[in-house]
This record gives structure tokens, C-alpha cells and sequence, in this order.
């Protein structure tokens, strides 16, 4: 049963951190269908983007710099920002600020779980090695998404003059993020601590500031449930 336990060990980041930013939906919680089904989304896109990176990488080469901004920043990002406008920008549950970035996170943790899954499974087992993934690859996906949904929620309920420059900042934005995360691990295998570090707690912060940004302008945020009663 060993292969179970590893497969838990797994799984359990992605989903630990798709509750905590769901959870963060302070006003008007999405459905939970819809989230599971954009998490599904997420796992499927990871077999085309293999494909087309292996492909990229064939036909391109491994120079770090392209390799992490081109063939994995921007392919991965590209992707998931498709689904998240494809499926979401003009559905009837996208009617807060906040609901794309529950989507955006929804879709990059349903890509990088079954990455961390295919991870798992090929390489030996260690404890050490899924922290090290739960602390950085899967949280990075997580805060490149929640830049997506940022974006992509001022795009629909900000300046209308303003949208296709913010639905481009939304897709640029976390590739850039993404591409530099990349780079360093790539590029700085003995002191990468030292850079990675800093970099995730700016994006955490630069995050959560963007998820109280987005819940503050929410339209059900003017009258909550405990004030209705008193009304």
C-alpha cells in the first residue's frame, strides 16, 4: 500500500491549498462543482502541455532562460489562462471580483497535484522531496494563479477601457513570475535558497494583498448575513 501513501502525500498540498484560498471567499462562496470541475480541467491540461513542451524542447533546445519563461512559463500559464476565460470569464457564477481567482487556483492546483502525482511516482519516495514540491512548485502555482484571477477579475468588473489591457496583465504577469521561479531553480543550484526564498514570501505577500484587494471590492460585500438579521 505504499503506492497509496504516496499518492496521498501527493495530492494533500494541492487540495490543503485549494480549501485555504476557497475558504478565503469571504461574501459569496462558488459552487463546489464548478470548483472541482475547473480542478479537473487542471489535471487534464497537464498531458497536452507535456506534449507540446516535450515538442518545444525537441525543436528549440534547453537554454535555461527559454526553457523557463518560454517552453514552461508560458506554455503552462497560457493554458490555464485559457481555461479560466474560456470557462468562467462570461459564465453566470463569475459575478464577483474574487470568483476568478478561486477559479485561476482551482485550475493551476488541478495541473500542478497530478504534476506532483507523475513526480511522485517516478522518482523514490521521501518525505523531504513532496514538502520540498508542497513549498514550492504547488504553492508557486497557486500564487501565479492568484495574479491570473486578480487580473482577469478587474478585466471584467474594472474600467471596460481598461479590459484588454488587464486580460493581457493577467496572462503576462504569471508567466513572467513563473518563468523567473524557474529560472533560478534552474540556474542556481547552490545558493537558491537564497533567492527562491525572498521570492516567496514576496509573492505571498503580493498575493494575500491581492485577495483582500479582490474581496473588497465585492458587490455582496456591502450587506453580509449577520447584518440582514439585524436589519
Amino acid at each position: 500500500m505504499e503506492w497509496l501513501s504516496v499518492i496521498t502525500a501527493a495530492v494533500a498540498p494541492g487540495i490543503a491549498l485549494l480549501v485555504y484560498f476557497y475558504l478565503k471567499d469571504l461574501y459569496d462562496s462558488e459552487p463546489v462543482h464548478m470548483v472541482a470541475r475547473v480542478f479537473l480541467y487542471g489535471v487534464l491540461l497537464v498531458f497536452p502541455t507535456m506534449v507540446l513542451q516535450r515538442a518545444l524542447v525537441l525543436g528549440l533546445g534547453e537554454s535555461p532562460l527559454l526553457f523557463a519563461f518560454g517552453i514552461t512559463g508560458t506554455v503552462e500559464e497560457f493554458f490555464k489562462w485559457f481555461i479560466l476565460y474560456y470557462a468562467i470569464y462570461k459564465h453566470t457564477v463569475f459575478d464577483e471580483p474574487y470568483d476568478s481567482i478561486v477559479y485561476a487556483v482551482s485550475v493551476s492546483l488541478g495541473f500542478a497535484t497530478l504534476e506532483n502525482v507523475i513526480y511522485a511516482m517516478l522518482h523514490p519516495f521521501s518525505f523531504s522531496a513532496l514538502l520540498f514540491r508542497a513549498l514550492l512548485p504547488v504553492s508557486g502555482h497557486a500564487l501565479f494563479a492568484v495574479m491570473m484571477g486578480y487580473y482577469m477579475g478587474k478585466a471584467k468588473f474594472g474600467d471596460p477601457s481598461q479590459r484588454v489591457k488587464l486580460l493581457f496583465k493577467s496572462l503576462w504577469i504569471p508567466i513572467f513570475w513563473h518563468g523567473l521561479f524557474d529560472y533560478i531553480l534552474m540556474q542556481t543550484k547552490t545558493y537558491w535558497v537564497w533567492l527562491i526564498v525572498p521570492l516567496m514570501v514576496f509573492l505571498w505577500v503580493r498575493g494575500m494583498g491581492n485577495v483582500n484587494r479582490a474581496n473588497a471590492k465585492s458587490p455582496f460585500r456591502a450587506v453580509r448575513p449577520e447584518e440582514e438579521i439585524n436589519l
